[in-house]
């Protein structure tokens, strides 16, 4: 049977999986999602044709569809600071800062626990995320070894999160056993997980009642790389603290950024070599 699997075949299910693959029958699968069943068939093809069950990889001869990838929005150091200072105080302020110093996703945020802070290195360590499940809420572990890393903290970061547990704590003592304490930073009230959708709805209804221009949550995890780059900060480091599996997808997103950053690495050696001539020129009038 397997032999008989042409690149046809695979061309017409990602067809139909495009206009009617969705389980519950309301229509059709996203490119992305196709996308990311042509990437599952062709690794478990590919080892087929390692074991010697197929000649070749029918998948190299199918394109898959491209995934319009959603528009970005990096906010700038203004409206980040302006947003910050109208969260102040609030459960979301915690979620925000840590999406706009750290770069980590909203799964990440939600499943950090003060055990994987620690306040002496000033890193967090992201060990777990939180997802939701049609089951309910589950913490997992990051889904590749990249996304496993540690990340160093701003001060004010630091002194945030110092702030935050003592609050936590406070409010702990004051709950007693009504206190759910799973050692979450981020929780609901009472110390509930906060299930992922419920705060991306909690944040989109702060954002429209906020008047700042309208933004996602993940594009704080945009924000941060693109001061960071914009800053001149390598983009290695920048791709580290993202958790991506490689340097060459974090310049593939952010590839609208680095023209800026490579006019300023120009004027920047404008002025070296400028200095360098003037120190020739004077060297020459010396002599």
């Amino acid at each position: 049977m397997l032999p008989k699997l042409s690149p046809l075949h695979i061309q017409g299910f990602y067809s139909r999986a495009l206009a009617e693959g969705r389980k519950d029958g309301k229509g059709g699968l996203s490119a992305q999602s196709v996308v990311h069943l042509h990437r599952v068939l062709h690794k478990a093809l590919a080892q087929s044709v390692k074991w010697q069950m197929l000649a070749r990889n029918p998948v190299d001869a199918v394109e898959a569809p491209r995934a319009e990838r959603p528009e970005m929005r990096a906010l700038n150091e203004e409206e980040t600071g302006r947003l910050l200072g109208v969260l102040e105080g609030s459960r979301l302020y915690i979620p925000v800062m840590l999406a706009v110093t750290t770069g980590l996703r909203r799964g990440e945020i939600l499943g950090l626990r003060w055990c994987n802070v620690d306040f002496t290195r000033r890193t967090i360590t992201v060990v777990e995320t939180l997802e939701q499940t049609k089951g309910g809420l589950r913490f997992k572990s990051p889904k590749t070894h990249r996304s496993r890393r540690s990340i160093a903290l701003a001060a004010m970061t630091v002194e945030g999160l110092r702030a935050h547990r003592l609050k936590q704590a406070e409010e702990r003592l004051a709950l007693g056993p009504a206190y759910c304490d799973q050692d979450l930073v981020c929780t609901r009230s009472g110390g509930e997980s906060w299930p992922p959708g419920l705060f991306s709805a909690t944040f989109a209804a702060f954002v429209r009642q906020s008047g700042l221009p309208k933004f996602r949550f993940h594009d704080l995890r945009h924000t941060h790389a693109t001061q960071l780059l914009r800053a001149g900060v390598h983009p290695k480091i920048v791709s580290e603290r993202l958790g991506h599996s490689g340097i060459g997808i974090t310049l593939d997103i952010y590839s609208h950024v680095l023209p800026n950053i490579q006019e300023e690495a120009v004027h920047r050696l404008d002025s070296l070599l400028a200095g360098l001539s003037s120190t020739a020129d004077s060297t020459r009038q010396k002599r």
